[in-house]
């Protein structure tokens, strides 16, 4: 059990880092909206630190058939309702 904590620790420390496809269209945009993706990235990184938690992440990723943490599918959800096409 303390191994599985420490590994879910770890996985916790590093940050996600969301593959997106600049020049693609998402969703009903008509123009693609890599201009704002710096600025996007830094609200949507602030967001999902703000509303997940290390105990919270944990039971998110045991539950989560993509293994992702909570903090990871809000990141990419908050891109993509952006406007942002994210491939991973």
């Amino acid at each position: 059990m303390k191994k599985l904590i420490l590994i879910m620790f770890l996985l916790q420390a590093c940050s996600y880092k969301p593959v997106i496809d600049t020049a693609g269209k998402s969703g009903t945009f008509n123009t693609d909206q890599a201009r704002e993706i710096t600025n996007d990235v830094q609200h949507c990184n602030k967001i999902a630190k703000d509303n997940s938690t290390f105990v919270g992440n944990i039971v998110y990723w045991s539950l989560s058939p993509t293994m992702d943490t909570k903090k990871e599918s809000l990141i990419r959800k908050c891109l993509i309702n952006r406007g942002h096409s994210v491939l991973n």
